[in-house]
């Protein structure tokens, strides 16, 4: 395919973000059919990416190279591979569904601008090979959600969208830093100075074990709070409960995954002596957020509340899966990503339903859903149960994986990992 189709999945939705920006404020009904045809050709791009996608071939493919500022070594690198080509595909289906279910309360306008941008930020991370490019992107997610969050959220919206600002800056500083350390350190074995993720990773693992580390712990803390990790994930809970629905569906099956996927796709591939020493530290994290984040979700009485904590239990499973260091558990890590996205992602579109019919989220006064909406509380059920990973139902396949996988390295984080299932 010499369509350049990894730079349109980007530059559309951020083209469209523009142009539903430049729309009269007296046409927002344009704005929304505008801006809900652009986010479907996004969905439609990245099935036609999903058909094309060569399974054979285990590198990465569509791949778009231009040099974009040469004195500095840096270029506009795009590729996707099997770890990033389904994370893609799940962006591009989820945003046209949360702009079309949902509905928005005030400047709808505005509302699918930065909704737009956010797309575009997103796809972008997934598929940046170049880290300035991957770090660009990476920060260009923070800026439409904070809007979003403060702009359209609920009561206590000012101070969750500002904690969710000040945790998200505080761990990109970590990876600025981080960055651009990898790339002076390398520049002496590869001759230039370059911030390319192919021509990093050829000499990052010949790096001093001391260099190895600290660079592993500069990007790993920036992912860990995006992801997030326990302890560093009590801005999730405070961001769902207060994000607009469409920016709770987006955050927890697109964005959470930008820190998973980072972990794995830069932290593990460039520094793996680093990753193996310190896989414990974060084995161990993972199963206490699991463990807490279950028993946590099961004190809540809101609704909303319930399921961002059991997020943080779910998402310890996708860090248990990479650190285990076995094929299982990292299929099992990145299926869990894709489970957990639309498994999660469609329970906060269920509950703004509810929501918009009972005007509450909490669970005592939500008795008798099963009379007055039958369907909705079927569908409601059917999606909690492939949440907590029913055998049968999509969620079950990631968390098993992770299970087998961690049970042949890591037999004891295993076994304590394996009552964060029980106690869901």
């Amino acid at each position: 395919m010499h369509f350049p189709i990894l730079t349109a999945l980007i530059f559309l939705p951020a083209a469209g973000a523009a142009l539903v920006a430049l729309i009269p404020s007296s046409r927002e009904d344009v704005a929304k059919v505008f801006g809900l045809i652009v986010s479907a050709a996004t969905g439609v791009l990245s099935v036609i990416l999903l058909i094309n996608f060569a399974t054979h071939d285990a590198g990465f493919q569509f791949v778009t190279r231009q040099s974009w500022i040469p004195d500095f070594g840096i270029s506009w690198h795009l590729g996707v591979d099997g770890i990033s080509l389904f994370l893609v595909v799940l962006t591009g289906l989820l945003f046209p569904i949360s702009l079309a279910g949902p509905k928005i309360h005030g400047q709808p306008k505005s509302f699918i601008a930065w909704m737009l941008l956010l797309e575009a930020g997103c796809i972008g991370t997934f598929l940046a090979l170049d880290l300035f490019v991957f770090f660009v992107m990476f920060e260009v997610v923070l800026v439409p959600m904070y809007f979003l969050i403060a702009g359209w959220g609920y009561d206590n919206r000012v101070y969750a969208s500002l904690k969710f600002f000040v945790f998200t800056m505080a761990g990109s500083a970590f990876l600025l830093v981080g960055v651009i350390s990898v790339a002076f350190l390398v520049e002496p074995r590869l001759g230039h100075l370059s911030f390319d993720f192919i021509d990093i990773a050829r000499y990052s693992s010949q790096l001093s074990q001391t260099d190895q580390r600290l660079l592993f712990l500069a990007f790993v803390i920036a992912f860990a709070v995006k992801v997030p990790l326990f302890p560093l994930h009590t801005w999730l809970p405070d961001a769902h409960t207060e994000a607009p629905t469409a920016g709770s569906v987006i955050l927890a099956g697109v964005m959470l995954k930008l820190g998973a996927y980072g972990i794995l796709r830069f932290g593990v591939f460039l520094f793996p002596k680093a990753a193996v020493d310190l896989a414990p530290v974060l084995l161990t994290a993972a199963v206490i957020g699991m463990t807490y984040g279950a028993i946590v979700a099961a004190m809540q009485k809101d609704l909303k509340r319930l399921i961002a904590y059991s997020s943080v239990a779910h998402l310890g499973f996708i860090v248990l899966g990479i650190f285990a260091f076995t094929s299982q558990g990292v299929s099992g890590g990145v299926l869990q990503m894709i489970n957990h996205g639309l498994s999660t992602g469609a329970l906060f579109l269920l509950v703004g339903m509810i929501y918009e019919r009972r005007h509450t989220r909490q669970i005592a006064e939500l008795s008798g859903l099963q009379k007055s909406v039958p369907v909705l509380a079927g569908v409601f059920l059917l999606v909690m149960m492939s949440s907590i990973g029913l055998p049968g139902l999509n969620g079950f396949v990631g968390e098993i994986l992770v299970l087998i996988g961690t049970f042949i390295t890591h037999r004891w984080w295993a076994v304590v990992g394996s009552t964060a299932v029980i106690l869901a």
